[in-house]
């Protein structure tokens, strides 16, 4: 495949890469510690910049809120334990090469009368320094743990913790209005007058904070470990095939089934199904009363999980402009294959030779099938039995921001078939209802062209080759430079014969001294 006419800083809709940059591996290992009123999780964020791995990821359900609204204290047990936690997450971090850790305390440290001095116990014992973040700035950063995952999005961002809940608008990339409430499900259980009077208390509370905020019938962001395991329950009882949470999209009359279905439900039962902790399976009622009040105040027209919240926020807080406005699937993806691919790079090369089958395709579309090229080729170690399960897993199954699950599934065949001609017998089988059938035929079109372009595997200024399709006419022409001739084997010709079976299409073969093409 021709390639490299272009000049070395020209990478057209993929962008310089910039995870090489010292800017951005100055971010490559982050600590993050996020002191919430039910949990203390320590994050180490690794790799790309825009789009970083889980390098750690440990939780300990402490409970610290608890009792707060009557006492006016942290829980004693709960900050015993939140103290060992942060001793034992402090010499992790320092084992895993983070030299400098972002800590941040919410509801439950700032509101309590001991607050202050947990932080210094904190300080004395492990050397972490809290930040005790006010309630608007919780709303400002889990906004921007949203922005890093949907970049240029725009809706309602609603973090619920255990004792308090943000609202925060967010559009254009930017966080704009915020508010902070009692809203959480550890104060809320003081609430007199039980059900009724929590209703009370919750209704009027949000009419206070639509007053602030105004008119948000945009999307609804769901951030917080009490939305997440009510989207666990949804999935169960929906039935859902693709148990991946971030990007999970749930309707108002979704929310109402799942709350009618928590309340019938053996709470025990359920918790062990969905795998919740008994911690958290035990805010999930009066979670989802608060849910379902705030879907009918706000009226979003749709609703999505959010897996990022604080804690990516205050690696988002970190990220200069430039990597801010990247996209965090593509970059991800291109970290992947200079990590993991046998010719970094080639994704690259590979795209450029495959447009011109899907050049009438929508913008979002052809991010997708860009992605799939960048990632074609990190599975080459796993043994080649599997190597097409093993794309589809990572695809479907990956930490991937921007990628919502009907694009995880495509990626996924798309990925699958760049191993396989059939999917009969493979796992697609329980997702491809989630696609139409001219989507199931795309991603196998999409897989069958990367599976023969990746036969093509040369320098780029040694050989050539270039697609032409004429839809109307359903050929597919393939023009090959004399060097690249010897490329186009018996297996090589075989999966180009595949491809177009699957476009319905004749093929022509033409042998020239030069590409047509001047720029690729």
């Amino acid at each position: 495949m021709d390639g490299a006419t272009e000049s070395p800083d020209d990478w057209g809709a993929f962008g310089r890469p910039l995870f090489d940059d010292p800017s951005a591996r100055a971010l490559s290992r982050v600590g993050v510690i996020d002191v919430g009123s039910n949990s203390v999780r320590l994050v180490i964020f690794d790799g790309a910049a825009r789009s970083p791995a889980y390098f750690y990821n440990e939780k300990i359900m402490c409970a610290l809120g608890a009792g707060l609204g009557e006492t006016g204290h942290l829980n004693p047990k709960g900050r015993q334990r939140a103290l060992e936690a942060m001793k034992r997450f402090a010499v992790v971090a320092r084992a895993a090469g983070v030299k400098d850790i972002s800590v941040a305390a919410t509801a439950a440290v700032r509101d309590a009368k001991d607050g202050r001095d947990f932080r210094a116990d904190v300080e004395r014992e492990s050397g972490l320094k809290i930040w005790i973040v006010d309630g608007r700035e919780e709303a400002r950063l889990s906004a921007q743990g949203v922005l890093l995952g949907w970049p240029g999005s725009y809706g309602l961002v609603c973090d619920i913790g255990g004792s308090s809940m943000e609202l925060a608008e967010i559009a254009g990339g930017k966080v704009g209005r915020r508010e902070t409430s009692d809203l959480g499900p550890l104060k809320l259980r003081s609430a007199k007058g039980g059900k009724k009077g929590r209703k009370a208390v919750i209704d009027e509370t949000l009419d206070a904070m639509r007053a602030v905020l105004g008119e948000q019938s945009n999307r609804l962001f769901l951030v917080g470990g009490s939305w997440r395991a009510i989207a666990r329950i949804d999935m169960d009882r929906r039935n859902y095939p693709l148990h991946v949470l971030h990007e999970y999209r749930m309707t108002a009359k979704d929310v109402r089934a799942t709350a009618e279905y928590v309340a019938k439900s053996d709470m025990e039962e359920l918790r062990q199904r969905c795998s919740l902790s008994a911690a958290r399976a035990d805010l999930v009622p009066i979670a989802s009363e608060v849910l379902v009040r705030l879907v009918r105040k706000f009226k979003p027209h749709d609703i999505a999980i959010s897996a990022y919240g604080i804690r990516e926020g205050l690696l988002y807080e970190q990220m200069p402009g430039r990597l801010r406005d990247r996209d965090p699937l593509i970059e991800a993806c291109r970290f992947a294959e200079q990590k993991d691919a046998r010719l970094p790079g080639f994704g690259r090369r590979l795209y450029h030779f495959i447009l011109p089958i899907f050049r009438n395709l929508p913008p979002h579309r052809l991010r997708i099938i860009r992605a799939a090229c960048l990632l074609h080729d990190v599975s080459w170690r796993a043994h080649p039995d599997y190597r097409a399960d093993v794309c589809f897993d990572n695809a479907t199954r990956a930490n991937l921001g921007g990628l919502g699950h009907e694009e995880r599934v495509f990626m996924g065949l798309a990925l699958m078939h760049r191993y396989r001609n059939r999917r009969d017998g493979t796992r697609i089988e329980a997702l491809a209802p989630m696609l139409k059938d001219s989507e199931l035929h795309l991603a196998e079109v999409v897989g069958k062209a990367i599976r023969f372009g990746a036969m093509l595997w040369a320098e780029a200024d040694d050989t050539g080759a270039e697609l032409a399709w004429a839809p109307k006419k359903r050929i597919l022409k393939l023009t090959l430079t004399r060097t690249a001739e010897a490329l186009f084997g018996e297996v090589a010709e075989a999966r180009f014969q595949s491809l177009a079976s699957s476009l319905e299409a004749e093929t022509e073969i033409k042998i020239a001294k030069k590409l047509s093409s001047a720029k690729r």
